[in-house]
């Protein structure tokens, strides 16, 4: 029963008059904390809080002498609003701190745009829906329904008939939701069995410097609409978003261009040429490489009957750099491919193009020319600062060609000796960079492959094909370092081919000869 009541009580309780009983004036929350209170053996949790009205209220019991209680209720509103604001805060800014993670943990376009569609679907809407700049006449759409996976469509629609979607791709700040029309959305845009739209949202996806797309997010009509505070939020989490989409595009179009770029860099596939059996392989420093310091090219000959010139060479480092410095070089002596009957002016003019070229660094190479003359295969070799090829015998002979000469691209003048020999039917000249022989590995890992063990290694190659001869030096270089760093390795075989097919085989097998 009220036994008393002040006057700020009866303001708030007009009906707890004295006499009355209190689950009759007051609510049930604090009437049920009262009865707890009162029951022997129980104790009411405290402070207690409840709603009366448009108001909360924490209420403190304090117990009398005689037994009655006094509530004390104190008006905390305000505090409960700022503990819930708080906790929003809080779930907003780990779902963000999420959303980066996610959205940066991908450099994929397509993967972005789904994850960007389906987190947006899961916190901030009951739908979204991605929509990347259009290329062509059709716009990539993602859309993302609650709970489910995103789906990717090229959609043949016209921005325009949006309100504030032209805008949004073309990286203008959004409207407010209240002035998009939820009945005026086109079919294309409303997820099927989605229902009737209740209020939408455009906000755009900004990029780094042009615009990344446009997020829509929708909500059915027995949602809440979204609200001042939600069309900001969804603004922070559409510039997480745009930035990683716009990081994805710049990827793939650097890596595209890269691609392309690769492609002028990388060693070519050798094969016969001229009646001279021609074989390479190439491996660089390190295994996320395509390119580096070692390279190799084999140039036709423009007429028949002329020498076909081989080129190998070792910039100095690795990597992009050193990539870009031989291309340089490749480029420099496909220039010069009409003068190169004449070694020592090839390797002269090179120096000089490089000694004026921007670059510090320096580069070793061997040029050999290579013409069938008969059954036999007639070289000459120059060496630039380059190991001397070696000669494979049918015997298993291994010899070095007299040759040598100065690195270039680092002395005022480069000068060079040139060698000439003839290579008779199964017999092969092997070209190498010194990432073969200055390989580190072994049993005590510090050991280097070394010429010695080269040599060994060819004596076992007496008569094989150019191919298996590459694949058996790259074999063996590959065992000795193990997964231990190595700088790039190149080799290039120029072999004279066997003239007798075996019969057995109708003399149309490649590969199948006698001596």
């Amino acid at each position: 029963m009220v036994v008393l009541s002040n006057a700020a009580a009866a303001v708030l309780l007009p009906a707890a008059r004295p006499g009355a009983r209190l689950k009759d004036v007051a609510p049930a929350w604090l009437s049920a904390a009262h009865d707890v209170l009162r029951t022997p053996g129980l104790e009411a949790s405290r402070p207690l809080s409840g709603v009366m009205g448009a108001r909360s209220f924490e209420a403190h019991p304090s117990v009398q002498a005689d037994g009655s209680v006094v509530w004390w209720l104190v008006d905390d509103t305000d505090h409960r609003l700022v503990r819930e604001a708080l906790t929003v805060e809080r779930e907003r800014t780990a779902f963000l701190a999420e959303a980066s993670n996610m959205l940066l943990s991908s450099l994929n376009l397509g993967r972005c745009m789904g994850v960007t569609a389906q987190l947006a679907a899961e916190y901030l809407a009951d739908a979204a829906l991605v929509v990347a700049p259009s290329r062509g006449r059709r716009m990539p759409v993602v859309t993302s329904l609650r709970g489910a996976s995103p789906t990717t469509k090229h959609e043949a629609a016209d921005p325009n008939d949006v309100p504030g979607l032209s805008e949004a791709l073309r990286g203008f700040p959004p409207v407010p939701s209240r002035w998009i029309d939820p009945g005026g959305a086109p079919r294309w845009m409303v997820p099927e069995d989605f229902g009737p739209v209740g209020s939408i949202v455009i906000t755009p996806l900004p990029g780094h410097g042009v615009p990344a797309g446009a997020l829509i997010l929708l909500r059915r009509s027995d949602t809440m609409a979204f609200t001042q505070n939600e069309e900001v939020f969804a603004q922070l989490f559409a510039a997480r978003a745009g930035a990683a989409m716009s990081a994805a595009r710049l990827y793939a179009e650097q890596a595209a261009i890269t691609d392309v770029l690769m492609q002028e860099l990388l060693p070519p596939t050798l094969h016969q040429i001229c009646g001279i059996d021609f074989a390479g392989g190439y491996r660089p420093s390190a295994d996320h490489e395509r390119v580096g310091g070692d390279f190799y090219d084999v140039h036709p000959a423009a007429v028949e009957g002329e020498a076909s010139l081989v080129a190998l060479g070792d910039v100095c480092g690795k990597g992009l750099e050193a990539a870009v410095l031989t291309g340089k070089i490749r480029n420099t002596l496909q220039a010069l491919l009409p003068m190169a009957d004449d070694h020592q002016r090839m390797i002269s003019l090179l120096n000089t193009a490089l000694l004026t070229s921007h670059h510090t660094r320096f580069a070793t190479l061997v040029l050999a020319s290579a013409v069938r003359n008969g059954s036999d295969v007639e070289l000459r070799l120059t060496s630039a600062g380059h190991p001397p090829p070696l000669i494979l015998r049918k015997n298993g002979t291994v010899e070095e060609a007299d040759t040598s000469g100065t690195l270039v691209g680092a002395l005022p003048h480069a000068t060079a000796r040139t060698a000439a020999l003839t290579l008779s039917p199964g017999e092969s000249c092997v070209l190498y960079t010194d990432g073969i022989t200055e390989a580190k590995g072994g049993l005590t890992g510090d050991s280097q492959f070394g010429e010695d063990r080269l040599k060994r290694a060819l004596g076992q190659c007496g008569g094989m094909p150019a191919e298996s001869i590459v694949e058996h030096v790259q074999m063996l270089a590959a065992q000795w370092v193990g997964h231990r760093p190595h700088d790039d390795m190149a080799v290039v075989v120029i072999a004279a081919p066997r003239t007798h097919h075996l019969t057995a085989v109708s003399g149309h097998t490649r590969g199948r000869f006698t001596s």
